[in-house]
Parts: C-alpha cells; sequence; structure tokens
C-alpha cells in the first residue's frame, strides 16, 4: 500500500500532513539520513585541514565536491541509504558505505578510510540530531511562535482600552481591561522565549566511549579534544559536550523540553481563557460560508480552532515530558533505548506546530462583542466596593471594610443606585462624595 495522508497512522502525517510537511526537512528519515551525511563529510574535511598527514594531499578544491554530496542529497540518496542497511542492519555504517560509493564515483578511493575515522554511531548522531533540533526550531518553530506573539499584540493594542469584569474564582472581580489580559499572555511567552533561546544545543562528538580512544592510539600528538570542540562549535555551530559517555547526555535536550512545555502551558492557558471569553459571549466567531458548527444544531459556531490547539499542546507536552525525564538516563556508558526514543523527536513538534496554526487561524476569527462585555459591567456595580472602602480607608472612615460587605453581601441586586444612595448617607464631606461617585465599573481598571 503507498502511504498517502488517508491511510497514515499518525494524524501528523495523515489529517494534519499540510501543516506539518515542512518539518520534514528535520525530523523525517531522509532528513535524518542527511543530517548524518552532513556531519560525515564535514568531519572529513576537518581532519583534511588538521591535517592528518595521509590527508595532507588531499585536493582542498574538492571540499564544495564532498558538501554537495549532502547539499543535493534527495529521496533516490535515502532510498539507495536504506538499501544498504538492509545489509548492515546498521543505520550509521550504511551512511559511512554510501559516501564511500560516492568517494568512488570522484576517484577518491585512497582517503575513503578516514570517513568515519575513530568515530562511533552515536558521535554521528549525537552531533546530527541537535543540528536538526537547532534548524527546526530557528527555521520553524520560533518563526511560528513569532506570529503567535504579532497576533497577541495586536489584540493587546486593539483591545487596550477596553473596560472588562474581571473574574477570580469564577466569581465578578474588579474590572480590567481586554488588552491587558492579552498583554499579559504576550509577556509570558517573550520571557519563556528568552529562555528557550539561553538551552545549549549540546553536542557529544568524542569517540566510542567519548575520551577519543582510537584517535589517540592512531595520532597521539593532535589534542584531539581541541579539535573536536572547534569541530562541534565552529563547524557544527554546536555546544561541544566533553566528558561524556558513548552518549550525549541529554540533559540540554531535557532542558528543551521543558521550556518547550513552559511555553506549551502559558498557550494552554490562554486558548481556555479565549474559549471561556467565547462562551460568555465577549468574542464572535467569524465564519466563512458553507463552514458548519455543529452537525446537529445550526446555530452553533464552536471554538473548534482553540480547542484542536489546546488538545495538540497537551499531546506534545505529555511526550515532551516523557523525552524530558527519560533520555538523561542510561545504563553506564550507553544502552540503545535512547535510539528508539530519539526517533520521535520531531512528533511534538509536528503537534505544537498545529496548535500554532490552529491558534492564528482562530485569534484571525475573533470579534469583540462590546455590548454583553458592557452589560455584564453594567449589571455588576457591586465590583466598585473594593474602591470605596479604600477611600474610606484612606479618609479614616470606621469599619469601611464592613460597612461595604454589609451592602455588597446580600441577596438584593447592586445597582448604581444602590452605591449612590450609599455614598450619600456616609459621613464624609462632599468631595470625597464625590469622588466615591465617580467611580464606575467602566473606569476603575487601575494602571496599564
Amino acid at each position: 500500500m503507498k502511504l498517502t495522508p488517508l491511510n497514515a497512522i499518525s494524524p501528523i502525517d495523515g489529517r494534519y500532513r499540510g501543516k506539518t510537511k515542512s518539518l520534514s526537512q528535520f525530523f523525517s528519515e531522509e532528513a535524518l539520513i542527511q543530517y548524518r551525511v552532513r556531519v560525515e563529510i564535514e568531519y572529513f574535511i576537518s581532519l583534511c585541514e588538521l591535517p592528518i598527514p595521509q590527508l595532507e594531499n588531499f585536493n582542498t578544491s574538492l571540499f564544495e565536491d564532498l558538501r554537495s554530496i549532502y547539499i543535493h542529497f534527495g529521496e533516490e540518496d535515502a532510498k539507495e541509504v536504506k538499501e544498504i542497511e538492509k545489509t548492515t542492519n546498521h543505520d550509521v555504517k550504511a551512511v559511512e558505505y554510501y559516501i564511500k560509493k560516492e568517494f568512488d564515483n570522484l576517484d577518491l578511493q585512497k582517503f575513503k578510510e578516514f570517513i568515519h575515522f575513530g568515530l562511533t554511531s552515536q558521535d554521528i548522531n549525537n552531533t546530527a540530531i541537535p543540528l536538526s533540533i537547532k534548524e527546526a526550531i530557528h527555521k520553524e518553530y520560533l518563526p511560528n511562535l513569532e506570529e503567535i506573539l504579532v497576533a497577541l499584540s495586536e489584540l493587546a493594542e486593539t483591545y487596550k482600552d477596553v473596560p472588562m469584569l474581571s473574574r477570580t474564582h469564577g466569581q465578578a472581580a474588579s474590572p480590567t481591561r481586554l488588552g491587558k489580559e492579552i498583554a499579559v499572555f504576550s509577556h509570558r511567552l517573550e520571557i519563556q522565549k528568552a529562555s528557550l533561546m539561553q538551552v545549549p544545543n549540546a553536542a557529544k562528538f568524542a569517540g566510542a566511549t567519548g575520551n577519543f580512544n582510537a584517535h589517540f592510539v592512531a595520532y597521539p600528538e593532535i589534542d584531539w579534544r581541541k579539535f573536536g570542540k572547534n569541530f562541534v562549535e565552529e563547524t557544527l555551530g554546536l555546544d561541544f559536550s566533553f566528558p561524556t559517555t558513548q552518549i550525549e547526555h541529554y540533559d540540554s535536550i531535557a532542558a528543551l523540553c521543558d521550556a518547550l512545555k513552559r511555553i506549551n502551558s502559558i498557550l494552554i492557558d490562554f486558548n481556555r481563557d479565549i474559549w471561556t471569553y467565547i462562551s460568555m459571549d465577549y468574542f464572535k466567531q467569524d465564519i466563512k460560508e458553507g463552514e458548519i458548527g455543529s452537525s446537529a444544531m445550526p446555530h452553533k459556531v464552536n471554538p473548534i480552532d482553540f480547542e484542536n490547539a489546546e488538545g495538540n499542546l497537551g499531546i506534545a507536552s505529555a511526550i515532551l515530558t516523557f523525552l524530558s525525564n527519560k533520555l538523561p538516563i542510561s545504563r553506564l556508558q550507553r544502552d540503545l533505548t535512547d535510539s528508539t526514543v530519539l526517533r520521535n523527536i520531531g512528533v511534538p513538534f509536528a503537534h505544537i506546530l498545529i496548535a500554532f496554526k490552529s491558534m492564528v487561524k482562530g485569534i484571525g476569527k475573533l470579534s469583540i462583542n462590546e455590548q454583553k462585555i458592557n452589560a455584564d459591567l453594567e449589571d455588576n456595580w457591586s465590583v466598585v466596593a473594593e474602591a470605596i472602602q479604600t477611600i474610606l480607608r484612606r479618609e479614616k472612615f470606621p469599619n469601611p471594610y464592613e460597612a461595604l460587605k454589609a451592602l455588597t453581601r446580600t441577596n438584593t441586586k447592586v445597582t448604581k443606585q444602590t452605591i449612590h444612595a450609599f455614598i450619600d448617607q456616609l459621613e464624609v464631606n462632599e468631595e470625597v462624595k464625590k469622588e466615591l461617585k465617580g467611580i464606575t465599573p467602566f473606569n476603575y481598571t487601575g494602571i496599564g
């Protein structure tokens, strides 16, 4: 059966393929092979630049020909590697053999034993995968996150002067402004985005047990630790992790997962708040001609974009939690559990990307219902009690909190008239009474 979006097992490659296909260049099997080829080629070039005596005569003008092997690597090349793997039963060794065949094509046979020289497969995996993650974050994750930040900033600016009833514990509370409540989320996201950018892209590159054993025994005069650091940091743009066992200890990937989860949590919080505002009729949702809100109830316009985003962020965070908890744990110098687990590193990114796109779509459909917002404010004059009792405290009025409590915590509806009648009977001067009567649910919104 040919794999299509209709018979894919995972919805990220099926129903949501249109939203996630951009991640294939980082997290697909073909992409992983290409990143491995890239690391192997760059490693060989770095050995030539040391130089190792046996590579001193390598024609440096051929470096770009070597780089073209991974730059122009495509699906047919990946299939060729997978065919080799059927024999080797080892994915990284298959990459090595593939590159050696390419060296044969370039008439470079005498140099090909320096492909994968002194390395273990994890030197390739623990550089290729962090490199793919780093580039996915910069090329896909951050631009899509920025789109959400821009959308939130625009909402915050548009509604910065719109007064709105707050709800603490689900109960009417001191008024706020709608724009400020949205700005809270963009501010939180900016802080966590900055935290995410501080997480190092750690990579291991030091041989079978992290000691450069094979390198050192062959060329003891070379400072291999310096070489490894330069290769990882200058050539690949990652952060050299040393000392390690056979594998990178994944503490940085765990930190990355945790940083992504914190951003997800903020976005889930936002989605739930917007969902609630929609349910309160504070927002309407624009719909396209022909769209169905409910299969049974024609009047409904469900907040599906925010529900979809919440669900996908939840799945992503669950996987990120597992990755964060599992990856830093490995028996002795290495077990293989990280290998199969890391093949799923793109899955949470895919669910996050689905969520991001749903959020942007949902935000774009929102239109404010100021009539409903204003009606709720008008219906809750009791919320100015805090303001009145605070000013009365300032004026040293006896027991102001208790006086307002007696007024507002009854079964009788508190209105503007109720509040003003209460103010009229207070034993304070007329200037204070005027000040108190100037407070309304619409202007008691604090500062920016």
